[in-house]
C-alpha cells in the first residue's frame, strides 16, 4: 500500500507511519493502538489514517453522509456504541466503523459483527477491561555502566543505530580498551581482534552482540514488559475470564512480570537482595559498629585496675608512646575483644558471605587505637565488591528473564490487542441488546439479498423496510418506545398529525440506513435494505428562508435530482422553506425528479394532499394516524399506514368538540346551546374532506 494514497498523509507522516514494524496490517485493521505509536501520531489522528486506509483499500469515494443531518445523526449513534466502551482504545477504534456505500466494506464488518453479537458482556470481563489500555515503547532507555566499544567506524555507526541504549566508544587499542574499563563498570568490546587480551576489569569479547541485543542490554525489553506490566496483567485476566484461547503461556507470562519491578529490575531474588541492601546499608553499618567497639572499650577501661610503675611510665614518656601504646600493653585483651564485636556487628548488620567477610574484618584494625576508627580504604574496598557483586547478580538476572521475556514480546502484544478488540465487539453486543438489534438483510440492487435470505430476492424496486423498529435517537427507555413498522419503494409522502411521530421516524429510518451501512446491527426485530450510495437527511427548518437560503436549498436538490439512483432522501416538512403554496409545487416538482431517477425518498409534510394533486406521477402518500384523544392527548398508531392520507390534528380536535356537542345535545332532549351546535362542527370538518 502506498502510504502517501492515503488521504491525510503526507510525506512526513509516511515517513513516520513507515517506522512501524507492519504498517499495513495495522492500517487493514484500524489497528488505531498500533498507528498511534508512529512519531507524531495522536490516537484520534491515527482513527483517521486508519478510516483513510479502509476506503483506499475497498475503493470507497466517501460522502456517504450527505448532510448535516446525516452527519448528526451518525455521531449519534456512534455515541451510543462509543459510551458502551471500557476502553478509550474501543471508543477510537469504533471511529474507524463508518457507513461506506461499498459492498466489500460493508460484508467485512457485518462478519466482524457477526461473531460480536454473540459475545456475552460478562462484568468480571469488562471489569478487567478497565486496566487494559495500548502498550507504549519506552523510548527513554539508558544504561551509564556499560558500552560498546570497536575500532571501526562503521561497526560503530551500526552499533549505535542497533543499540542507542548503551554508549559507542571508539577505541585503537587495548589501552584504549583498558582505560574504557576504568570508567565503566562492563566493556562490550565488538572487534574479535581482543579475544584473549588481559585487561583489568569486566571486559567481554562479543563480536555478535548486535544480533543478539537482548543479551547486551537487557533492560530493553525489561523495561517495556515493566512500563505495560499493567495492562499485560490485565488482559491476561480478560483472557481467563473471557475464556479466550491466547496465543501464549499465560501462566509463563505472569510468571516473568511477577519477576519483574516496576523500575526494570528483578524481584524476588534473595541473594540480590541481601547484596542491594549491604551496599544501601554499608556507611550505617560500619558508623554502627565503630560505636559498638568505642562503646565496649570505654566500660573496660573504666572497669580496669591500671598500674604502672614510675620506670615504666617514664620509659613511655621518653619513647613518646601515647595512650595507644598503653592500650597494647595494658588492654589488649579489652581491645581485641571491641573489635571482635564491631566486626562480628558489621558481618551481622549486612550479612556478608565468607568472600565479603575477609574484606569487612580489614574495616577495623587490629593495632590499638582509641577511640576505635574505621579504615576508609577497606570500607571503599568492601563497597566495591559488594556492589560488583550485585551489578554482576543483578545483570545474570536481567539477562535470564529478559530472554524468558522477550520471546514473549509479540505475545504480549497479541494479547493486549486480543482484549482490546474484545471491548469493540462486547461494545456492539451490549448495543445490540439493549436496543433489540438484528443483523439487517441487505439487497444488493440485480444481485439479490445476501445471507439466508436470498430466496426472498425479487431483484424489483427495493427501498427499505423495518418491522417493530425502535429509535436509538429517542430519549427515552427502550421498553418505553412503541416499535413501528416502515416500508418505502420509490418516492412516498409521511403524513401525520402533529406529535404523532413523523420525525422520529425518519430519525428511526436513518439510523437504521446508517448503522446497515456501518455493517453493524440495527434497532429493529428485522431490516430489509437495498445498498445506498448515500444518505440525504434535510431536518426541518425553522421559519422561512431567505431568498438567498432558500435559492441554496432549491439547488441541492437540482443537484441531487440529477444523480439520485441509488440515494435515499429523508425530508422533514420542506414546506416550511417558502410559502405553502408554493412549497406544495416546489416539493412536487422535486418527487418528480427523484423518482425519475429511482432514488429512495420520504418527504414529511402537512401538504400531502396538495403535493399529491400537483405531482405528475401517482405519489404514495403514507399516514401515521392519531386514532383519537384521551384526555387531551393524542392517542397515535405510530406505524404509517400505507396508501393513507392521515387526518391532521385540528381535524381530530373539530372532530372531537362535534362529538362533544352531539352528546350534550341529546343529553338536553335535542335543544342545542349557543355555538356549540353540531351544525358549526359539522360546517367545520366538511372543510377537511
Amino acid at each position: 500500500m502506498d502510504l502517501e494514497s492515503i488521504p491525510g498523509v503526507g510525506t512526513k507522516t509516511a515517513r513516520a507511519l513507515a517506522e512501524l514494524d507492519d504498517p499495513e496490517r495495522a492500517l487493514r485493521a484500524g489497528d488505531v493502538a498500533a498507528l498511534a505509536r508512529a512519531p507524531g501520531v495522536s490516537q484520534g489522528r491515527a482513527a483517521r489514517i486508519a478510516r483513510g486506509a479502509i476506503r483506499v483499500e475497498h475503493d470507497d469515494p466517501g460522502g456517504f453522509l450527505a448532510t448535516d443531518r446525516a452527519r448528526e445523526v451518525y455521531r449519534a449513534v456512534l455515541a451510543l456504541l462509543q459510551a458502551r466502551t471500557v476502553t478509550d482504545y474501543a471508543a477510537q477504534r469504533l471511529e474507524t466503523i463508518y457507513p461506506s456505500p461499498s459492498r466489500s466494506r460493508i460484508e467485512d464488518v457485518r462478519a466482524f459483527a457477526r461473531e460480536a453479537v454473540e459475545r456475552e458482556p460478562d462484568p468480571a470481563v469488562l471489569e478487567a477491561l478497565e486496566a487494559v489500555s495500548p502498550l507504549s515503547e519506552p523510548g527513554d532507555v539508558r544504561v551509564r555502566e556499560r558500552c560498546l566499544a570497536t575500532t571501526d567506524a562503521e561497526r560503530y555507526t551500526e552499533a549505535r543505530e542497533a543499540i542507542p541504549e548503551l554508549s559507542v566508544e571508539i577505541v585503537e587499542d587495548a589501552q584504549g580498551l583498558a582505560e574504557l574499563a576504568r570508567g565503566y563498570s562492563t566493556v562490550i568490546a565488538l572487534d574479535e581482534s581482543f579475544a584473549g587480551v588481559a585487561i583489568d576489569g569486566d571486559v567481554q569479547v562479543e563480536p555478535d552482540a548486535l544480533e543478539n541485543p537482548a543479551e547486551v542490554v537487557p533492560e530493553r525489553p525489561l523495561a517495556f514488559f515493566a512500563r505495560n506490566r499493567e495492562p499485560i496483567v490485565a488482559a491476561i485476566e480478560v483472557h481467563r475470564v473471557g475464556d479466550l484461547e491466547p496465543d501464549c503461556d499465560l501462566a509463563a507470562l505472569e510468571a516473568g512480570l511477577s519477576r519483574l519491578e516496576a523500575d526494570g529490575t528483578v524481584a524476588g531474588d534473595d541473594e540480590l537482595d541481601r547484596l542491594t541492601v549491604a551496599v544501601d546499608d554499608l556507611d550505617a553499618a560500619v558508623g554502627t559498629a565503630e560505636s559498638v567497639a568505642n562503646d565496649q572499650l570505654r566500660e573496660a577501661i573504666r572497669e580496669e585496675d591500671v598500674t604502672i610503675e614510675g620506670a615504666d611510665l617514664l620509659s613511655l614518656v621518653e619513647r613518646g608512646a601515647g595512650v595507644d601504646s598503653l592500650l597494647s600493653r595494658e588492654l589488649a585483651d579489652e581491645y581485641a575483644a571491641a573489635v571482635e564485636a564491631a566486626r562480628e556487628h558489621l558481618l551481622e548488620a549486612l550479612a556478608l558471605d565468607t568472600g565479603e567477610a575477609e574484606i569487612a574484618r580489614r574495616v577495623f584494625s587490629d593495632e590499638p587505637t582509641f577511640p576505635v576508627e574505621r579504615d576508609d580504604d577497606a570500607v571503599s574496598r568492601l563497597r566495591e565488591e559488594l556492589t560488583a557483586a550485585k551489578e554482576r547478580r543483578a545483570g545474570r538476572l536481567k539477562r535470564e528473564l529478559a530472554a524468558d521475556l522477550s520471546d514473549q514480546r509479540e505475545a504480549a502484544r497479541t494479547l493486549v490487542r486480543d482484549a482490546l478488540e474484545l471491548d469493540v465487539e462486547l461494545a456492539i453486543a451490549r448495543f445490540a441488546d439493549d436496543y433489540g438489534c438484528t443483523m439487517p438483510e441487505f439487497v444488493w440492487t440485480d444481485e439479490g439479498v445476501d445471507g439466508d435470505a436470498a430466496e426472498e430476492a425479487d431483484g424489483g424496486d427495493v427501498g427499505f423496510r423495518i418491522d417493530a423498529g425502535r429509535s436509538p435517537l429517542l430519549d427515552e427507555p427502550l421498553e418505553a418506545i412503541d416499535p413501528v413498522d416502515y416500508e418505502v419503494s420509490g418516492v412516498a409522502l409521511l403524513s401525520g398529525v402533529n406529535s404523532g411521530g413523523k420525525t422520529s421516524m425518519l430519525d428511526l429510518v436513518a439510523s437504521v440506513v446508517v448503522l446497515a451501512h456501518m455493517g453493524l446491527p440495527v434497532p429493529a426485530e428485522r431490516a430489509r435494505l437495498r445498498r445506498f450510495d448515500d444518505l440525504h437527511y434535510h431536518a426541518k427548518t425553522q421559519g422561512t428562508l431567505d431568498a438567498g437560503a432558500f435559492e441554496s436549498t432549491v439547488r441541492e436538490f437540482a443537484d441531487l435530482a440529477q444523480g439520485g439512483e441509488g440515494s435515499l432522501v429523508l425530508v422533514d416538512e420542506l414546506e416550511s422553506i417558502t410559502e405553502p403554496g408554493a412549497s406544495a409545487k416546489i416539493i412536487a416538482g422535486i418527487l418528480e425528479a427523484l423518482d425519475d431517477n429511482g432514488a429512495t425518498a420520504v418527504f414529511v409534510s402537512h401538504l400531502a394532499g396538495e403535493i399529491r394533486e400537483m405531482a405528475a406521477f401517482d405519489v404514495t402518500i403514507d399516514g401515521i394516524e392519531a386514532v383519537g384523544l384521551v384526555d387531551g392527548e393524542l392517542e397515535v398508531n405510530r406505524s404509517p399506514v400505507k396508501d393513507h392520507l392521515a387526518r391532521s390534528t385540528p381535524e381530530l380536535i373539530v372532530e372531537k368538540l362535534a362529538t362533544e356537542a352531539d352528546d350534550a345535545m341529546r343529553a338536553n332532549g335535542g335543544d342545542a346551546v349557543s355555538v356549540s351546535e353540531p351544525q358549526f362542527y359539522d360546517r367545520l370538518l366538511e372543510k377537511f374532506d
